[in-house]
């Protein structure tokens, strides 16, 4: 029990490491929270900030969740704390103690997780992501399409009803955090749907 609670805490310190914030601070001075999406991640940063710095801080959010499951493994608990670990390290992501809890999506710390506990599953998914980002440039919806398809390709590579369960969870926790970037986007699709109905109406 004394590992597994260590292995969590260390997720979740490992999570709240705020790379995004401290490359943009290091880099321009500027707290990549007020700028751009507001979303402190790669991304993000990528976009506001530079292409290797975002690339950086991508690969670095992912080696949080790998390297919380890794450790987590390591210490020889069970199935559940290294559950448990991965999970605190996207949490530590998204309310990290060392950025006044204000923090981003966890949707590249998430990758580290599965990149570890299901490998198969998880390149998969990021080829089904690279293909509506790239063809679309929305990082967004692309990683919610991605990770929608997660415990499928789970379920068909890895076989683990566990695994299936977990990456559920985590997607929930994903789109809780997504909510209000996605209703920004119905919003914004609404009101276009709003604009062209009565510019259609008006031409008839």
């Amino acid at each position: 029990m004394p590992l597994g609670i260590l292995g969590v805490i260390i997720g979740y310190l490992l999570g709240s490491i705020p790379t995004a914030y401290i490359v943009s601070r290091v880099r321009t001075g500027i707290d990549i929270r007020t700028i751009g999406s507001g979303n402190m991640g790669g991304a993000n940063v990528m976009r506001e900030i530079g292409t290797r710095e975002g690339v950086f801080v991508g690969l670095f959010d992912i080696a949080k969740g790998a390297g919380a499951i890794l450790i987590a493994q390591g210490l020889n608990v069970s199935e559940l704390w290294i559950f448990g670990a991965g999970f605190a390290a996207v949490v530590g992501h998204s309310f990290p103690v060392f950025a006044g809890f204000r923090g981003g999506r966890g949707s590249a710390t998430i990758i580290g997780i599965f990149l570890v506990l299901a490998p198969m599953a998880t390149l998969v998914t990021l080829v089904v992501v690279a293909i509506p980002f790239f063809t679309s440039r929305k990082f967004g919806g692309a990683i919610i399409i991605g990770f929608g398809l997660l415990p499928l390709f789970i379920w068909l590579l890895e076989g683990s009803l566990s695994l299936v369960r977990y990456a559920l969870v985590v997607d929930l926790f994903m789109l809780i955090r997504a909510l209000p970037d996605i209703r920004h986007v119905l919003g914004k699709g609404i009101i276009k749907d709003m604009i062209r109905d009565r510019w259609d109406r008006k031409t008839k």
